[in-house]
């Protein structure tokens, strides 16, 4: 696949594709012979990591550090797991703090639509 093919399949701009490709996010993608890169299936799984685990608050760098361990073999199946186990523990801190400010708009809401009903504004405990 060209890079306007992967970039309309993932909705990523193609700037970024590249981006990936330069830090390391991405293991080097096949060219042809006119320099064009041709994605082949296992850069599509790289791409679609990629934007799953940015899209989650993942950085670069806990990224590339992951593409880095995959890249030197087996041996480095302990690190990578306990790499994704503490970004793990982070997304779950991470959604309990949206938790918390979402039941929070939650309740104001609900003050400010009885406010709109009654003409008074009561926020009780606030």
């Amino acid at each position: 696949m060209t890079i306007k093919e992967v970039s309309e399949k993932f909705d990523i701009p193609q700037g970024t594709l590249r981006y990936y490709e330069k830090v390391g996010l991405i293991p080097r993608v096949t060219r042809s012979s006119g320099g064009i890169r041709n994605y082949q299936e296992s850069d599509l799984g790289w791409v679609e990591l990629a934007k799953c685990m940015r899209g989650a608050g993942l950085s670069v760098e806990v990224l590339l550090e992951y593409v880095q361990l995959c890249q030197q073999g087996d041996s480095t199946i302990p690190d990578r797991l306990s790499l994704l186990k503490e970004q793990k523990d982070h997304l779950l801190q991470q959604k309990e703090q949206i938790e918390a400010a979402l039941n929070r708009l939650n309740y104001k809401i609900s003050r400010y639509e009885v406010a709109v009903k009654t003409g008074v504004l009561d926020w009780g405990e606030n």
